[in-house]
């Protein structure tokens, strides 16, 4: 415990040297610790900056003080990540309980992903965006536009670009946790289509194990095969498992309907209790569910070597701002 104290103590000044402009004094970090919560005296501040120093992670710039070093400024960047791994399957979480669509209603918001691209590339290879939706390679049938200067979260469409949004599969374990169903979103994965049929999973990454969204590694990687998908159903698309408990099995399979008929999406495959789906074994006393990645109509555009930035869990957006993805080209003026 005593180690991982003083380890702690480390990075914190090694994080307020890597915000700072210029070098810090002694005394200039026990202030700047006081803020961050450490009390710690000018004495014990010297005592650490030693062990940085002869770590490699400081040095000392005179009477100016200390600066972070490259060397630190990797560590710090190394620690960072790992404290976000498993970042998405927390944001997994904190997005299925706080959207609040209503499914009888019709009404409240759904959780969305952002694809953000120059107007121009969009209208190129708008027919293959809307192949994946018409071949059932996409999540539900919804999209909506953003255009210039409008928001998303945290996310700004900026000139000459379109914001391509798409319904995010965390929205169908919203849906669930509301008829008390909790799911557990384990992996994504790739998987292969022979025929326009799901065969096998050929890539997975847990949620618990990344920091960055597992489809967006995929289609950045240029794994996915969408061209090949929508030309002749043989290919690999993005997909998520989940697991419910199995005593959720017929609930589950009517809330699918429910929400594949208003356009939302559905379960490419749900599993009957404790048996294994595509030869993934599932929990005893659990049923394992596939579901498609919101984010696949944005692979074609990697595979075609156009510039995108895409992102998972972007926000949220009230379920009548969305539209049928027949309608992109009337909504785009062609």
């Amino acid at each position: 415990m005593e180690a991982e104290s003083q380890k702690a103590k480390k990075l914190a000044i090694l994080s307020i040297l890597d915000e700072a402009d210029s070098p810090l004094s002694g005394a200039e970090l026990e202030e700047r610790l006081r803020d961050k919560g450490y009390e710690l005296s000018e004495r014990t501040i010297r005592l650490y900056l030693q062990h940085l120093d002869a770590e490699g992670y400081t040095e000392s710039v005179g009477k100016q003080g200390r600066k972070i070093t490259d060397q630190g400024r990797m560590l710090l960047d190394e620690q960072r990540l790992i404290h976000r791994v498993g970042y998405m399957s927390a944001r997994i979480d904190q997005m299925t309980y706080t959207m609040d669509f209503d499914l009888p209603r019709r009404k409240g918001t759904v959780v969305i992903n952002l694809a953000i691209i120059k107007q121009e590339e969009f209208l190129r290879y708008l027919p293959q965006v809307e192949l994946v939706f018409e071949k059932g390679y996409a999540m539900g049938t919804l999209v909506s536009f953003l255009h210039e200067g409008e928001r998303l979260g945290s996310y700004t469409i900026p000139t000459g670009h379109i914001g391509f949004c798409t319904v995010c599969s965390v929205t169908l374990n919203g849906v669930f946790l509301k008829y008390g169903i909790p799911t557990r979103s384990l992996f994504s994965g790739l998987l292969q289509l022979e025929q326009g049929q799901a065969r096998r999973f050929v890539e997975l990454i847990s949620y618990d194990g990344t920091s960055i969204d597992p489809l967006q590694l995929f289609i950045r990687g240029k794994m996915t095969d969408y061209m090949g998908a929508i030309r002749d159903g043989n290919g690999r698309i993005g997909a998520g498992f989940r697991e419910i408990p199995g005593e959720s099995y017929q609930l589950a399979q009517d809330l699918a309907r429910q929400l594949q008929d208003i356009g939302l999406g559905a379960f490419l495959k749900i599993g009957r209790p404790s048996r294994d789906l595509l030869n993934v074994p599932v929990h005893e006393g659990c049923c394992g569910l596939i579901v498609i990645g919101g984010l696949n109509p944005v692979a074609v555009f990697e595979e075609s070597g156009i510039s995108v930035s895409y992102n998972a869990l972007a926000g949220y957006m009230e379920y009548n701002q969305l539209f049928h993805h027949s309608q992109m080209r009337d909504r785009l003026g062609i």
